[in-house]
Parts: C-alpha cells; structure tokens; sequence
C-alpha cells in the first residue's frame, strides 16, 4: 500500500499517505477490484504510466456525497447567527473548502441573496477534483432531486420558493445565472496548499474525517490562516476542533452545529 501511495505521490503530487487509514484501503481495494486485479502493487505501474486510471482512482478518494442545503440545520444556524455579522461589511469573502460538485456552494449564494448580501460577496469555491469542479461550474443538478432539495431549502429558513432559483430544462434543473456570477471555482489541493486571505467564513464540510490527526491539524492550520479577525469556520456535524491544533483560536458559536468563530488575538504586554 505505502509503495502504491508514493507512486501517486512521486507522479502527480497528491499525498494521500495521511488519509484516515480504514477509508484508505477501502476506496484502494475498490479501484483494485474494479480494474480486475488482486494485489495493490499491480496498481504501480497504473498510476504511473495510465493517466486515465488515475483519474478514476481520484474520483474514488474525493469526497461527492453533498446536496442542497445538507444538514440543514446548520445553513438555519449561519441565517440565524452569522449573517448579522456579516452585514457589518462592505465586501464580503467566502470560501467553501474541498465543494465537490458544488451543491452546498449554491445552497449559500441562494442564502445571501435571501439575506441581499449576495452583490457584496464573492465565493471561492475549490476542490482538487477537476472533473467534480467541472460538473459546479455549470450548476446542473437532476430534477428528480429538486423535490428533497426544496425540504431542505424550507428547514433551512428558506423565505420563498426554491423554484426560484433553477431553470427546468429536460430533467434538469439550471441554477440561475446571478448565483453563478458571485462564485469562483477553483482548483485547490487542501493536502500542500496555502491559505485563502481574508475570508469573513470558511466552511470545510465532511472532509477532514477522510484525514488521520497530522493532516487534519495541517488542513486546519491553513482554513484558520485564511480567515480574518473574529471570522467564522464551518466543519461537518461529525467533526470538531476539540484536540486540535487551533482548539484555542476559536470559540462555539452555535453549540452542536460546529459553527466557530475566532477569538480576538490578544495584545501580549511586555
């Protein structure tokens, strides 16, 4: 397996080496069995020579389960607690960290517009999928999910009507142009990239649990670095700051929704 990660590493530059190691193998044995081999070495000479089936491999480790207005609750939570802080602003930055195909990224810019934030703010919105980026840039979503999209968009705080925001055209629904106009996507590797500067929120859902500790504290690093003073971080509902690296830097600022906000940094007097 360590030989197999290195060649992926030495290849391409994706180090997934500190991935959670349990999902590691499970997502490997996958590609392997899907390929119709029986050993992980066999792969080596896949990754390094076949361009294709690398793409498929990285499709297999990112991370594509999301939907409109997931864990609804939260989205309530960032209306509720945190758009009143974010009016204090003239221009407003947002970054959705490791988006997939882009769901929840529109599931905000449908939010701030409620809010008439949207023409002040500007979402970045990255992955290191290139195929997953792809697919949100066009905003291009199956009808048939419109309907569990609408319930989430309602227990969210949604204040009119999802249909608002979508095009119907043969079985799919096309986001509206003005929500694509606020966002940027953008190809960002959270495993050795740098910080995203001054963003007032940052939110990194559901993908810190696919890191072991060591990658988990670096990711963090990086999504703290990127925000401004007493900006705010959202995790997935199955992540925390509690024994991180930066517990310190951030309070709760909505109890059990994993939405933080960082502390002031303290003068030191000499």
């Amino acid at each position: 397996m360590d030989w197999f990660l290195d060649a992926v590493w030495v290849r391409y530059g994706y180090d997934f080496r500190q991935y959670a190691r349990a999902s590691l193998i499970r997502r490997v044995h996958y590609r392997l069995q899907s390929e119709g081999l029986k050993r992980v070495s066999e792969l080596i000479p896949l990754v390094l020579y076949d361009e294709d089936f690398f793409q498929r491999f990285l499709k297999d480790m990112s991370v594509t389960v999301t939907t409109m207005f997931r864990n609804a609750v939260v989205f309530k939570g960032i209306r509720d607690q945190i758009v009143s802080f974010l009016r204090t602003y003239p221009r407003i930055n947002i970054w959705h960290a490791g988006c997939a195909t882009g769901e929840e990224v529109y599931s905000m810019a449908i939010l701030l517009k409620e809010e008439g934030l949207l023409e002040r703010t500007r979402i970045y919105a990255t992955d290191y999928n290139n195929q997953s980026l792809e697919f949100a840039k066009h905003g291009i979503y199956p009808l048939k999910e419109i309907r569990g999209y609408t319930e989430n968009y309602l227990c969210a705080g949604g204040k009119g009507s999802f249909s608002d925001y979508y095009q119907a055209r043969y079985e799919h629904a096309i986001m509206n142009s003005d929500l694509k106009d606020r966002i940027t996507f953008a190809h960002h590797n959270l495993m050795k990239d740098g910080v995203f500067a001054e963003m007032h929120l940052v939110l990194c859902r559901n993908v810190l649990i696919y890191f072991d500790q060591n990658l988990q504290n670096r990711v963090l690093k990086v999504l703290s670095n990127s925000l401004v003073h007493r900006g705010f971080l959202v995790l997935g509902d199955k992540e925390t700051l509690d024994f991180s690296a930066i517990a310190n830097e951030f309070d709760e600022q909505v109890d059990r929704q994993r939405i933080y906000r960082k502390r002031p940094v303290l003068n030191s007097i000499t």
